[in-house]
């Protein structure tokens, strides 16, 4: 997956939020890091995504 299909993911699913979220959103399925952290750890997007959809239950229609 691309970073820029990542974000048109995330903007569509937690709309104005997915920024604030990625900065401060600390979910476990990531390691206990934020988005924002993972990518720049070099987290494959897809497993981001991922991590973002189990831990934030992203409904099925949105995966």
């Amino acid at each position: 997956m691309r970073l820029t299909d990542f974000w048109e993911r995330m903007r569509l699913v937690f709309g104005p939020h997915a920024d604030s979220l990625a900065k401060n959103h600390v979910l476990s399925q990531l390691g206990n890091r934020t988005v924002e952290q993972a990518l720049a750890d070099g987290e494959p997007t897809r497993n981001v995504w991922r991590g973002v959809c189990e831990g934030l239950e992203v409904p099925p229609q949105h995966r």
